[in-house]
Formats: structure tokens, C-alpha cells, sequence
């Protein structure tokens, strides 16, 4: 009897989905960020925090941020913001340097056919010209983060926009991320967390938002990811 070969295709198991944040997670951009955040303070008159302040201001949106040293004063925190964007859209998004070992990982997740795509607080034209500028970018599908003024709940809106938009199986995503904001949106989406600790959080704040995993380096990280 002849053998006929099913038109019906195998079924494929669904590649993994791979959401890396990107400040603290991909780049060390803490010089582009915090400059630009003292110059928008010093443009109305405020004498800036210290850089080690600055450094928890990175992660979270700036309208979060600025209330600290600004008071509750919208109009002021927004004239703040576009001071920030000022000097961050001439020069601040170049000033970052990507982690060591970050390319490789990267190449390798594409190289094994997992999806890649980056899920930042970071306003979404700026966070796409970064990316884009990397000599790895090419290898993520998407880049999700706030439009200019979007009213978004955080991390937790922007996981949920990934996966609807990539179509990712909560059971085959991972968020990847060094700060709670992370940790908190893959949480609240049944997505897998794993907190990075090269960035700008520590231990204790991605244990304490509910890490499912905390690495220390990139190597640790990639070994994490070959078991999801």
C-alpha cells in the first residue's frame, strides 16, 4: 500500500519569546540619561541630586522621577521633560556602551531561533534609534515602549503589548530586566521574570518585586534562558 504524505502540516512547538529591557539590561546608558537629567534641572534653576540618586532614576518614567526635586507641579515636570528630551535627542542616546558578553547572547538566541524583542520605559522613537544603531539590533523583532506622552501602567502595559502583538505564549516568554519596573510587568502577565544584577537594581529590590530568577552575569543569564 502506498504511503501518502499527510497535508496537514507537523506540529511545531512555539519558539521561546525573549523581552530584554534595555537601560541596565543591554546598555550601560547612565551617562547619556543623567546628563541630560542635569541639564534639564539646571535649565530651571535646581541644583541636580547626586549622580548615585540619579542612578535609581534610571528605569522608571522621568515624570515619576521628577516630582522628588520638582514638587507636584505638572506643568514644570513637563517643561523638565522636554529640557531632558532636548539634549538626550542631540546627543544623550549615544552616550552608552553595551555590556560585555550582550552580543554574543544575543547572536546566539537568534542563531537557535528564539524571538527577540526589547520592552523599555523608555520613550519608543528613542528607544528604536538605539537599537537600531547596535551592531546586534538587527536581530530583534520589535522594540515596545511609551509614544511621547502616552499614559501607560508601566512596565505591565508594555509586556502586555508584546505578547499581544508578537502573539507570545505567557509559558514561553521571559522578561529580562534589571530593575522592580521589570519584575512587576512580567508578573503581572504571567510571564517569566528574571532580574539582571549588572544594572542599576540590586538583589535585594528584584527578590523583594518577585524575581523568579536573579543573575549576576551574562554567562549565568544564557544558561537560565536554555532551560526555559
Amino acid at each position: 500500500m502506498a504511503i501518502t504524505q499527510s497535508r496537514f502540516p507537523k506540529f511545531l512547538p512555539p519558539r521561546p519569546l525573549v523581552l530584554f529591557d534595555l537601560d541596565g539590561t543591554l546598555i550601560d546608558s547612565e551617562i547619556g540619561i543623567t546628563r541630560s537629567i542635569e541639564h534639564a534641572l539646571r535649565a530651571l534653576d535646581v541644583e541636580p541630586p547626586s549622580r548615585e540618586v540619579l542612578r535609581g532614576w534610571i528605569g522608571p518614567p522621568l515624570r515619576t522621577s521628577f516630582p522628588s526635586v520638582l514638587g507636584v507641579n505638572a506643568a514644570r515636570i513637563e517643561l523638565a521633560v522636554d529640557h531632558y528630551l532636548e539634549r538626550f535627542r542631540e546627543v544623550g542616546w549615544r552616550e552608552h556602551t553595551v555590556y560585555p558578553g550582550i552580543p554574543e547572547l544575543i547572536a546566539l538566541l537568534a542563531a537557535r531561533g528564539d524571538r527577540i524583542a526589547v520592552v523599555t520605559s523608555k520613550i519608543e522613537e528613542h528607544a528604536r534609534r538605539i537599537v537600531d544603531n547596535l551592531p546586534f539590533g538587527h536581530h530583534f523583532s520589535a522594540v515596545f515602549g511609551p509614544g511621547h506622552g502616552e499614559d501607560i501602567n508601566g512596565k505591565a502595559d508594555l509586556v502586555a503589548r508584546a505578547l499581544g502583538d508578537l502573539g507570545g505564549d505567557v509559558a514561553d516568554t521571559s522578561m529580562v530586566g534589571d530593575r522592580c519596573f521589570d519584575i512587576e510587568g512580567a508578573r503581572t502577565n504571567g510571564v517569566r521574570s528574571i532580574g539582571v544584577l549588572w544594572g542599576f537594581g540590586t538583589v535585594e529590590e528584584l527578590l523583594g518585586a518577585g524575581a523568579d530568577h536573579v543573575v549576576a552575569n551574562v554567562a549565568a543569564l544564557e544558561a537560565c534562558l536554555a532551560r526555559q
